[in-house]
């Protein structure tokens, strides 16, 4: 069976991160929600999603596929469920499309002909971008256990000071020395190649992901995940960063996602709880208004190639687009449209050619090139998110 992850009525509640990706890329835990699906189903896996974004994330489709919302993850009930499936039939979770199987894609027009299987079990579901890091305790938990189930750790160096070490597990080439890993609230997991640098104190969860760097100092707990490539220092609290970017100073972050290939500035903070303690409310690009987290704890959520200067501050509850800089000083306000040039004084227009010179030079620095199939994506994210610059 071929199996797809389309990305379903969540897309746009989970703006800016699908302007540049479909639901299936978006990293919570240790993995994506592909690479998720993938390790359980035991097959490859592709996409359904925006035309703009499908050269970049070609879809694969056979005589007969398995359709799977790409906000759910996978347990293994529904994994059962799924895999009952026959032609024709749909599985649905109250109002929702869970699954269904088809020759084809369809829509709900289409899928109301189908014959309905009814999924009364709980569901584990990625709605919002604040579920991110709400989520990423239980699901980094999941994923650890998943992964490292029968498996024994590369060694953990005795320099450091480890508590609970039956929790960490380090793959092969991570390097710590010289830390203290505490794993007593979640496990630490280290992926290939990974490094934590001398000094540095970490309380699980911990998902320090293949490549990533945590450098000399680091204070990171409460679960976060770092992907791939990504270099992080200062503090850093709850939060997800998708990979290939860079915290690499002093500062705050906490509750809060990252996409791709940003760049924080030294000394850059975020705050994740208001003076009065109330309730967060953050943009939603669904409903291009702000809404209700229920939070009382959510910082900062930035697009991919967005980035800051030295000394940047954001209130609670932010969320700046794709491929925006924030340069001056104080407080930008709460949203802060995708390809945004400025600060606390004002913005103006990010023009893309511009953008794509700063990209080619900091993709470069990771080894992978700035392409055309990038640039469409961005020219047009920049297209579709005019309505929101106001400048």
């Amino acid at each position: 069976m071929n199996y797809i992850l389309f990305d379903g009525p969540r897309r746009d509640h989970l703006l800016p991160f699908t302007f540049t990706r479909p639901v299936a890329e978006i990293r919570v835990g240790i993995m994506t929600m592909r690479e998720r699906w993938a390790a359980y189903l035991k097959v490859g896996v592709t996409s359904l999603t925006e035309d703009y974004l499908r050269a970049k994330f070609p879809l694969h489709i056979e005589s007969e596929n398995v359709f799977i919302d790409a906000s759910i993850l996978p347990s293994n009930t529904l994994l059962k469920a799924i895999g009952s499936l026959k032609m024709g039939q749909v599985l649905m979770k109250d109002e929702m499309v869970v699954a269904y199987c088809s020759a084809s894609v369809k829509d709900n027009a289409q899928l109301s002909v189908f014959e309905q299987i009814v999924f009364d079990q709980t569901l584990e579901q990625i709605n919002n971008t604040w579920d991110i890091f709400e989520k990423n305790t239980t699901i980094l938990q999941s994923d650890f256990d998943f992964l490292t189930k029968g498996r024994t750790s590369c060694p953990i160096p005795k320099t450091n000071q480890v508590i609970h070490p039956e929790r960490v597990f380090l793959e092969e080439g991570a390097k710590v020395e010289y830390s203290i890993l505490n794993a007593t609230d979640g496990p630490i997991y280290l992926g290939r190649n990974s490094e934590i640098w001398e000094g540095s104190l970490i309380r699980g969860g911990l998902a320090l992901c293949d490549h990533a760097i945590i450098k000399m100092g680091g204070k990171l707990y409460g679960a976060t995940t770092i992907g791939p490539y990504s270099k992080v220092c200062g503090e850093v609290s709850n939060s997800v960063i998708f990979g290939y970017s860079s915290k690499g100073h002093e500062g705050y972050l906490g509750n809060a996602v990252l996409g791709e290939w940003c760049n924080i500035g030294a000394d850059s903070n975020n705050s994740n709880l208001k003076n009065n303690y109330a309730k967060v409310r953050l943009w939603n690009y669904a409903t291009e208004s702000f809404e209700q987290t229920g939070l009382q704890f959510c910082g900062l959520m930035m697009g991919d190639h967005s980035k800051t200067a030295i000394n940047t501050m954001f209130n609670t509850g932010t969320v700046i687009g794709v491929n925006s800089n924030i340069y001056v000083p104080g407080f930008p306000r709460n949203f802060v449209p995708s390809f945004s040039w400025g600060g606390a004084s004002g913005f103006s227009a990010y023009q893309p050619e511009k953008a794509f010179d700063v990209a080619k030079v900091m993709m470069a620095r990771r080894g992978v090139e700035f392409n055309e199939i990038e640039a469409d994506i961005l020219r047009h994210v920049f297209e579709i998110t005019k309505k929101w610059r106001k400048y």
